[in-house]
C-alpha cells in the first residue's frame, strides 16, 4: 500500500458513498469524480462543470472484469487492444447496463477506462462501483493537468479534495480516445498528443 495516499483514501470513499464529489489526480489530467451508478452524484458534476447533460463523461474501472459488469457483450478483440496499449485509453462501447443513465450516451454507449494510476484503483477497487471521471474544470475552460491550475470554484464545490499529487509538476496528456465499433474495428476519436 502506498502510505502517500493511504490518508486520501478513506476519506474519499466516504464521500463517494454519501453521493458526494471528489476532485481528484488520474491517470492523466486533475478530475471530478462520483459513484458512476449514482445519477444524482453525477448531476452535481454536470451542475458545477455547467456543462450539457449531453456530453459524455469518462468512467473509470479497475479491470476487465468491470467491463463485462457494464457492458452487454463486449467484443473480446477490444481487450486484446487495451492490452496492447502504452498510454492511457478510453473506449466508447455500445450496450451500457447498471450506470448512471445520465452517464449514458442517447445511442446506448459509455466511454469506459481500465485505470493504472495506483490512487484511482486502490479507490475503484475498495468502492466496488465505477467512478466518473471529467476534467476538473468548468465546462470550455482549459484543463487542469497539474492541482495549482484548478480554478478556485471547482475546488469549493467538490466534497473532498484529495492532498495526494497536489505538488506533482509533472503532466500527462488526456487519455486517447477510441470508438469500438460492432464489426470489430475501431474509430479515433481523439489520438494520444
Amino acid at each position: 500500500m502506498n502510505e502517500a495516499f493511504e490518508s486520501d483514501l478513506q476519506p474519499a470513499l466516504n464521500v463517494l458513498r454519501a453521493g458526494g464529489i471528489i476532485l481528484y489526480p488520474t491517470d492523466t489530467v486533475w478530475g471530478l469524480g462520483c459513484d458512476a451508478t449514482n445519477a444524482a452524484a453525477v448531476q452535481k458534476i454536470f451542475d458545477l462543470k455547467q456543462r450539457a447533460e449531453g456530453k459524455s463523461m469518462i468512467v473509470l474501472v479497475g479491470g476487465e472484469r468491470d467491463i463485462l459488469q457494464y457492458i452487454a457483450a463486449p467484443d473480446s478483440a477490444a481487450f486484446l487492444f487495451l492490452e496492447a496499449q502504452t498510454t492511457p485509453t478510453t473506449v466508447i462501447f455500445d450496450g451500457a447496463l447498471h450506470l448512471a443513465p445520465n452517464l449514458i450516451a442517447p445511442d446506448g454507449s459509455v466511454a469506459i477506462r481500465i485505470i493504472a494510476e495506483s490512487f484511482c484503483r486502490h479507490l475503484v477497487k475498495r468502492l466496488g462501483r465505477p467512478i466518473v471521471s471529467t476534467s476538473a474544470n468548468r465546462s470550455g475552460n482549459p484543463t487542469p493537468h497539474l492541482f495549482k491550475d484548478i480554478e478556485p470554484r471547482i475546488i469549493a464545490g467538490v466534497d473532498y479534495a484529495v492532498h495526494y499529487r497536489r505538488s506533482d509538476t509533472s503532466t500527462t496528456p488526456p487519455s486517447q480516445i477510441i470508438k469500438w465499433n460492432r464489426d470489430g474495428s475501431h474509430t479515433v476519436i481523439r489520438a494520444n498528443r
